[in-house]
């Protein structure tokens, strides 16, 4: 037994028994098992490595298909790019062949075909004489319609009877219609026709083409030219100017050159200085004015001769005679004293355009400078035109309180209306009350336009117009009594549109129909025009437009449109009917209205806000009765009438309304919405309603852009406290903006020292003391104060000011100190009605913390479920520049301050102008400029981010500083921006909760920015104008 083997024993002993067993043999094993394990390891660590090698491989390969991939993706984007190419050459090479065979025919072929015509079966359209003054309207309107279809129908091939082409013949109406004398001129003068009757109708060229071509050439017209148009626009008017020239209409052109004469006199070291708005002439500035003034002129004959083969005349000398203005004062500026016609009659008698600069000479030859809108004035006088033309960049005058362009101006009945609206004020108002003085001197029929170049033909030759028109007009009466009617005269203007003894009946019915019934009559003097209401049995309900008639001259000088006007002063609510088998009289009605239900040939109209019940029961009336609905009407006597006699009226179908197309309207068919399809009753025919909104806008506050602007000439500028950082933020403004002069700079410490930044002048600092400013207040020598200054500062020189009794000079206050006062203007643009900051003598400028978060809360006002909590936070920029713990860096570095937990004046400041209390907590923090809010807004009801965001971009619409983003904004994309980002927009998962955030650059958009575009509103120039957007 002692010999037996031992079993194996796994563990190894340690110590003496360890040392006893290796004696024996667990050495041998020990060593066998790690032989083993050994060779085991070499295996797996070569498997691994293999493994390894073939990973790597793998991975080269998945990076090279992934390259391959990328570059066959790039490949398929140059293959469609270059197919998409290929395919646009290859359609412009059929345009172009296309456009070529078109040509050919209408330049080769067309004309053989008209001179092959043995009995051209065009009558020629042309004006009324006086003795036509009766013709009817509808008789107008329809000739230069059916000569225009039997041109069309009668142009056939010389060889057979086949037609041509109803493109092609448009295209020769013209040449058949009207001769020019000119064959190399048909192609422009038939494209210019063509361009004008796709604006409105042919039948509207007819019209005011005879009546141009009924004066003497000269009579025509003149045209007034800006010297910005020279520069930014020439083109334009030398295409407008070529197409008069082609249809042989000679306008008097005379050009200005302030813009360039503003810049000239900045090169040559010369100071630009206005007196009352009219330029100081030295004689260093004249030699300059008259070598500027010949360069442009030379330059505008040039361009129309060798750019646009058009003959004109530069008439530069020998026609203005002129006085001095005042030589004291405005030194060398002349008022024209004679007009000597012989060069520009001359010139138009040789069909040359006369071309005149604005220089006069006195009786013994001394050139004087004169304004153009002065010598325009006087040529008017001298040759008593239809037309006084003004181009101008904005295209005509603008409402400032609906935003429209103002497309007419009656002056005999709107005269004082407009002046003494508060918006009419610098040039706007200078421009209307000079076209009455220029006007009261001239016949009836001559009239002001104000309009772009590229709108002149619409302006000259369309009832729509491009611009704003300015005439006397006529005075409207308005009698409510038959016994106070003259009744002979207002029958013969109701029967005149309708011949024979059957009209005559009518209107005898109608007149006895009035004796016994309310209504109330409109009429000019020479009852031109004549519209008869019957107002409403109730108050709040509806009037009728019983009748309405108007010749032609009344139409063409917009008596019409007054009547209208004066109608819908009196009847806020009127309805009435027009037929609708000519569009053109179908567009004039409808522009006067709010509303319009189509029915077979008949459209009914209605003007008036009105709830939808009203609405409905009007149509519904309409929809069971029709016309009959109107059975007291003048036209329903005519149309028993007519019913005898239609054999002998050759189509002549007896109606109360003749008119025109496309007529002007004071506001421009500024309409109430009533909902359009969404209020129309299952059974109704279809009705529809124009847009609602004044503007083409979702913002109800739109900006005002350069169509306001109403001043063109450097205002002078006053900046008290100018050390600070907002102070030198806003002097760089002030050294960009074309109109803005820098005259006064006043700071205790930097006094004596040169300003350093402003390019315009040499200014030194001043130390100006409340009497100082007084001083200048009196003496006119500042019109717009800047108060720079820390809260509770300012009011001593405010006081000054005001002391001083200039009450037009403008003060803008960057302090707190009258942001709680209502006799100043919150100056908040994007929030505050422009009109109230248009014109605005005391503005408060708003807090910088202030401006970010009211327009960051604003659009959601009326979904405030809650107070709203906003959580700033500023750069130190912010803290000023006096030292203090809120602006020392070291303080600040892996720091945050607060400025005020509770009660911030900022506070105060943004729940007075947002009308609810808003919780306001402010930070300061290390960088430099720049705020970034937190608003935390609860919800009166559940919404969503899109939702709110929506809402946002439609209240901000238009605005060129606020900018709305998807994620929430950053301080350093924002800083050393004019403007507010406004974004986040997230909202809690309950719905009721919106988290905005919005920055700002606290020394730009928070304060000198925003006080220049105050500034800009208040002084008359464009709102954005100098900032950097």
């Amino acid at each position: 037994m002692a010999d037996r083997e031992q079993p194996y024993d796994p563990y190894i002993p340690s110590g003496g028994a360890g040392q006893g067993a290796q004696g024996q043999n667990g050495n041998m094993r020990t060593a066998a098992l790690q032989a083993e394990i050994d060779s085991t390891v070499g295996i797996m660590r070569d498997n691994i490595n293999k493994v390894s090698e073939r990973g790597a491989r793998l991975d080269s390969l998945q990076d090279k298909t992934d390259n391959l991939a990328v570059s066959a993706q790039g490949f398929r984007r140059g293959a469609n790019r270059v197919r998409k190419q290929m395919w646009w050459k290859d359609m412009k090479m059929r345009m172009c062949l296309i456009v070529g065979i078109i040509i050919l025919l209408v330049v080769i072929i067309v004309p053989s075909v008209v001179a092959t015509q043995k009995k051209p079966r065009v009558t020629p359209f042309e004006p009324s004489s006086p003795a036509n003054e009766s013709v009817t309207m509808q008789g107008v309107v329809r000739a230069g319609a059916r000569a225009a279809a039997r041109s069309s129908r009668q142009i056939v091939a010389a060889s057979g009877r086949r037609a041509f082409p109803r493109a092609l013949v448009a295209s020769t109406t013209p040449s058949r219609l009207y001769t020019t004398g000119d064959g190399q001129k048909s192609s422009v003068y038939a494209a210019f026709l063509n361009l004008l009757a796709s604006a409105s109708s042919r039948r509207e060229v007819d019209q005011y083409l005879g009546q141009f071509r009924s004066v003497k050439p000269h009579q025509f017209a003149v045209v007034k030219v800006g010297g910005a148009i020279l520069t930014d626009h020439l083109d334009e008017l030398c295409f407008a100017l070529q197409q008069l020239h082609a249809i042989g209409l000679y306008p008097i052109i005379v050009h200005g050159a302030g813009p360039q004469m503003n810049q000239t006199l900045l090169d040559s070291g010369v100071e630009p200085d206005f007196i009352d708005g009219i330029r100081v002439t030295d004689k260093k500035t004249l030699g300059i004015a008259r070598k500027l003034f010949l360069e442009a002129n030379m330059d505008l004959v040039m361009t129309l001769k060798r750019n646009w083969s058009v003959p004109a005349r530069p008439i530069t000398a020998g026609a203005l005679q002129a006085d001095y203005l005042d030589k004291e004062k405005w030194k060398y500026v002349g008022n024209i004293t004679k007009i000597n016609p012989r060069a520009i009659m001359d010139a138009i008698e040789n069909k040359e355009l006369p071309i005149l600069c604005s220089m006069a000479e006195t009786e013994d030859g001394q050139i004087l400078n004169v304004n153009a809108d002065v010598v325009a004035a006087a040529l008017a006088r001298e040759f008593e035109p239809m037309k006084i033309i003004y181009l101008s960049e904005k295209g005509g005058l603008f409402n400032a309180e609906t935003g429209k362009l103002i497309s007419h101006i009656n002056l005999e009945g709107e005269y004082d209306s407009y002046l003494s609206q508060p918006w009419v004020r610098y040039g706007t108002k200078l421009k209307i009350v000079e076209a009455k003085k220029l006007l009261d001197g001239l016949p009836r029929t001559s009239s002001v336009a104000i309009t772009h170049p590229q709108n002149l033909g619409k302006e000259l030759f369309t009832h729509t117009g491009g611009g704003t028109l300015i005439r006397n007009g006529g005075s409207v009466k308005e009698v409510s009594k038959f016994e106070d009617l003259d009744v002979d005269a207002l029958s013969q203007a109701l029967a005149r549109e309708h011949g024979g003894a059957e009209a005559s009946n009518a209107v005898k019915s109608y007149m006895e129909n009035l004796k016994s019934r309310p209504f109330e009559a409109f009429f000019d003097d020479s009852m031109g025009v004549v519209a008869i209401v019957y107002p409403p049995g109730k108050d709040g309900e509806f009037a009728q437009l019983s009748t309405f008639t108007t010749t032609k001259d009344a139409f063409l000088t917009n008596v019409s449109d007054l009547v209208f006007e004066r109608m819908k002063q009196k009847y806020p609510k009127m309805y009435w009917v027009v037929e609708s088998q000519e569009q053109n009289l179908v567009k004039w009605n409808l522009e006067k209205t709010d509303g319009f239900l189509r029915r077979e040939k008949e459209i009914f109209c209605w003007w008036g806000s009105a709830e939808s019940s009203e609405i409905f029961g009007l149509l519904e009336n309409y929809s069971k009765q029709g016309r009959s609905i109107l059975k007291d009407s003048l036209e329903s006597q005519f149309r028993r009438a007519a019913d005898f006699v239609a054999g002998l009226k050759q189509g002549q179908q007896a109606r109360s309304y003749s008119t025109f197309a496309g007529a002007r309207t004071m506001s421009q068919s500024v309409r109430p919405s009533l909902g359009q399809s969404k209020m129309l009753p299952a059974a109704s025919r279809g009705f529809a309603t124009t847009a609602s909104r004044s503007q083409d806008s979702t913002n109800p506050n739109p900006p005002y852009g350069n169509k306001f602007a109403s001043k063109d000439y450097p205002s002078k500028v006053a900046l008290i406290g100018a050390r600070g950082y907002t102070g030198q933020a806003l002097i760089d403004l002030l050294n960009k903006h074309p109109n803005m002069d820098l005259r006064h700079v006043s700071s205790r410490e930097l006094n004596g020292q040169k300003l350093e930044g402003y390019t315009k002048r040499q200014i030194t600092y001043e130390n100006l003391s409340p009497d100082d400013v007084e001083a200048l207040a009196k003496k006119g020598e500042v019109d717009c104060w800047v108060m720079a200054l820390p809260n509770g500062v300012c009011k001593p020189f405010v006081e000054a000011i005001e002391r001083s009794g200039n009450t037009s000079s403008v003060i803008v206050d960057l302090s707190a100190d009258y942001r709680f006062d209502d006799k100043w203007t919150y100056g908040l643009p994007e929030l505050i009605p422009r009109r109230k900051l248009d014109g605005a003598t005391r503005i408060a400028n708003p807090g910088c913390y202030a401006t970010a978060a009211q327009l960051g809360i604003a659009p959601l006002l009326e979904f405030v479920g809650g107070q709203p909590t906003v959580f700033g936070v500023s750069g130190y920029s912010g803290a000023g520049t006096k030292p203090s713990p809120k602006n020392d860096v070291n303080n600040l570095t892996n720091n945050l301050i607060p400025y005020s937990l509770t009660d911030h004046i900022h506070e105060r400041e943004i729940s007075r102008q947002l009308g609810t209390e808003v919780a306001f907590i402010p930070h300061v923090a290390v960088w430099f400029q720049g705020i970034h809010h937190t608003i935390s807004i609860p919800l009166n009801r559940t919404m969503t981010s899109r939702d709110i965001r929506n809402l946002y971009q439609d209240r901000y619409a238009g605005e060129k500083l606020v900018k709305i983003v998807g994620e929430s904004p950053l301080v350093k994309n924002i800083s050393g921006k004019h403007g507010v980002e406004i974004g986040g927009f997230a909202v809690h998962s309950s719905g009721k909760r919106v988290v905005i955030n919005a920055t700002i650059d606290n020394l730009l958009k928070g304060a000198a920015t925003q006080c220049l575009q105050n500034m800009n509103l208040a002084l008359g120039y464009a709102e954005y104008e100098g900032i950097p957007y």
